[in-house]
Parts: structure tokens; sequence; C-alpha cells
């Protein structure tokens, strides 16, 4: 068997050698020449999987190690018979911590309270669903907004996509990438989303670039209508809009997702998708160890410190994102650099707090987002 690896894909190498040749590329080297006499293809978003690439080839399967999958032409793949998978949930811990570490950012730089402000959330999938248990956690009203959910399930629980921009403090999106049908969200947030946004809102993207037309956005920006816009994920990646960078209160390089517990669980899926295929002994396979944070405890007063503080002070230790922000910002010519040589960041679970004199109920609110708790 002969596997194509994305080199940048954590924890993978050595472990498929046992059972086949593999060879690892840059997701953007890995071209129909190369994928010829390919077997399976493990990848990233950055390797498009369609006719172009895989016409001719004896592929098998495809297994994305992550949770987007616009980049696999699913109509080809089945009338070809290949079998692809991506990694549901695999990062949405991630995600979440860097909603959470943008909110503090905020909520510090702008001098607001989370009690008295609106979260709406657009797409409340594995994501979706993470950002609104922080923002209940936070103590802020949360709106939901989810189409294809509200069909199955009702509407007791969503709000109409118009009446939540026209409520929300903070909109965030985490939805596909679709272009067609009645959730196509291809330039959802054009210039009506935009006109329709509350004055002073801020707007978070961390789903895929090309949901927001970037033009519409940066228009509304030189208006001055928008609190401030925190990007992850843009139109036409890597060679990004500079302009727009220097426009937004927060730019990233598509690492919202990129802690090493969301990595190793995108890699494990995708070794596990590829064992139950060929049925080899992998099918339980989870990386032996990853690399725990350097300071995993965090010792904070409550006597000393607001419980607004203790949220900064908690989140941000885990999550500076300014760093990420000053990175993009200082050479935006690295973001494919950037990304592929992430700095490690470990999620909320990975640290402790000993607590003095805090609350039980503020403690309690803690623990729900996964820090554990260290008792003196």
């Amino acid at each position: 068997m002969r596997i194509v690896a994305d080199e940048n894909i954590p924890f993978l190498k050595g472990i498929l050698e046992p059972y086949a040749d593999v060879v690892y590329l840059p997701g953007k080297e890995i071209s129909p020449g190369i994928v010829k006499n390919a077997d399976v293809l493990i990848i990233r978003t950055r390797t498009i999987c369609n006719k172009e690439l895989l016409e001719g080839s004896r592929v098998k399967l495809i297994a994305s190690a992550t949770i987007g999958f616009d980049h696999i032409d699913d109509k080809y793949c089945k009338k070809h018979g290949i079998t692809w998978t991506n990694a549901p949930g695999c990062n949405s811990s991630s995600v979440q911590q860097y909603i959470a570490a943008v909110l503090v950012h905020e909520f510090r730089k702008h001098k607001l309270s989370a009690a008295d402000l609106t979260l709406g959330i657009i797409g409340v999938g594995n994501v979706g669903s993470k950002v609104a248990n922080l923002g209940n956690t936070l103590g802020m009203r949360v709106l939901l907004n989810d189409p294809p959910r509200e069909r199955r399930e009702g509407s007791a629980i969503f709000t109409e996509l118009y009446d939540l921009i026209h409520q929300a403090d903070i909109v965030t999106l985490h939805i596909p990438l679709s272009f067609t049908g009645p959730d196509k969200t291809y330039h959802m947030v054009n210039n009506r989303f935009l006109n329709c946004l509350k004055h002073d809102c801020l707007l978070i993207n961390t789903s895929r670039g090309s949901v927001i037309d970037e033009s519409a956005l940066k228009q509304t920006l030189k208006q001055g209508r928008l609190k401030g816009v925190i990007l992850d994920v843009w139109d036409n990646e890597p060679e990004i809009d500079r302009e727009l960078l220097q426009m937004v209160d927060i730019g990233t390089p598509h690492i919202a997702g990129y802690s090493q517990d969301g990595k190793a669980n995108g890699t494990s899926m995708s070794v596990k998708a590829l064992a139950h295929y060929f049925n080899l002994p992998l099918k339980n396979w989870y990386p032996e160890e990853i690399i725990s944070p350097v300071q995993p405890e965090i010792h904070l007063d409550g006597n000393l410190e607001t419980p607004e503080m203790i949220w900064y002070k908690l989140i941000h230790h885990t999550y500076p994102i300014e760093r990420d922000d000053l990175a993009l910002r200082k050479e935006p010519q690295d973001f494919e650099d950037l990304r592929g040589n992430y700095p490690v960041r470990r999620e909320f679970h990975a640290y402790r707090m000993i607590p003095d004199n805090i609350q039980s109920s503020l403690t309690e609110k803690i623990k729900q987002l996964g820090f554990q708790i260290k008792n003196k």
C-alpha cells in the first residue's frame, strides 16, 4: 500500500510505516503525478481533491485531518468509488479557546462587561455549540442561528438570521463554505448583512474566509460602523488582503483550531479511518505524548482580582492571542510558514487553577470550561 500524506500533519510520522510506503510532502505539492500510484491520501485543507488531482489514480481513501471538507469534491469521489473522511469536532475545543481569548481581549480593550452583551452564533455544530457554552458560562445572552438544525429540530432554540444580527453585540461565524442551495454561505456576509449589524458590533470569523465579501467588509470598516473585526480566515489564503489585515482588530493565520490537542484529535481520527478501511491494528490509536504547557498551574486570589480579571488572566495565560496577531502583521507573506510552524498551544484542560478566596460558583464555571482545579 502507498500513502501520500501532508508533511505538516503532526504525530503521524512513523505510525503507518510498518504497513505501507508513506510519502510526506507539503500539502500544495501533492500533485497528480504524486497521487497517481497512491492508495490513500492523508491531507489538510490545502490539498484540493478533485478531478484534476485524482483522475487516473488508484486512490481508494482520502482522510482529511480537518473539520472542513469543502476541499474534497464529493460528487467526483462518489462517482469513482473513493471513500473520504474528515475529522468533525476534532478542534472544536481549540476554536472555543480562540474565541474565549478574543472575548477577554476585547472586553478588556473596550471596557465591556459580558453580562451586558448579546453573543450571536451563526452555525451551531460541534464548534458553535462549544462557543455557546462559553458565552453562557461567561454570563452573556446567547442567540443561535442554524437553518439546517432548525429544519430538523424545530425553531424553539433558534433565532432567524436577521433578527440575530439586529440584536447581537458580537457575531461569530461557525459555518461551512457552500456555494449553492438554500444554505449557501459564500459571501453570506455582504453589504446587506453588514448594514444590518448593530452599530459598534464585533464580528468574528473562524470558519472560512469566503463566507465574507471582503470588499464590502473593508467599506464598512472605513465607514467606522463596527467596533472591530477579528479574522482567522481569509479569502485567497495564503495571499491575504494586506489592507484588510491592517484594518482588523485581530488578524491570525488560520490557526484557531491549531491547538496540539486539536491536531492530535484530527490525526487520530484520520489514522483510525484508515485502520478501519484496511483492517489495520490501529483502530484505537492516539498520540502517546502531547507536549505539556510550560506553566500548567495558574494561582489566582479572589481578594485581589475581580471575576472579570480572573477570567482574563486564566484564558490569556493559556493563549495570549496578540502573539499570533503580531506575527501575522509583521510577516503577512509568511502566512503558510506561520501555520506550518505554529508554536505549541494547549487547551484549557491542560491547565490547573489554584484558587484562593474564589467563590465556589465561579470555580464551578471555570471547571465547566475544562480547567482543572487544584486546591492548596
